[in-house]
């Protein structure tokens, strides 16, 4: 399992990498990027997301 982002919902506010307890999370030239080797799954970027945009895939 792995965190996911949705970019049609995602407002871009930055959230997400800054609770990474991993550092998993990267705001690249204005878009999420999520390396889903370092990822762990925690959820704390989608508890963190206020429009929604982040999830946990199966």
């Amino acid at each position: 399992m792995a965190a996911v982002n949705n970019p049609k919902k995602c407002c871009y506010c930055a959230g997400c990498p800054i609770v990474c307890p991993k550092q998993a999370i990267e705001m690249v030239e204005s878009r999420i990027v999520i390396d889903k080797e370092k990822c762990i799954s925690c959820g704390n970027c989608v508890r963190v997301c206020p429009v929604g945009a982040m999830s946990l895939e199966k």
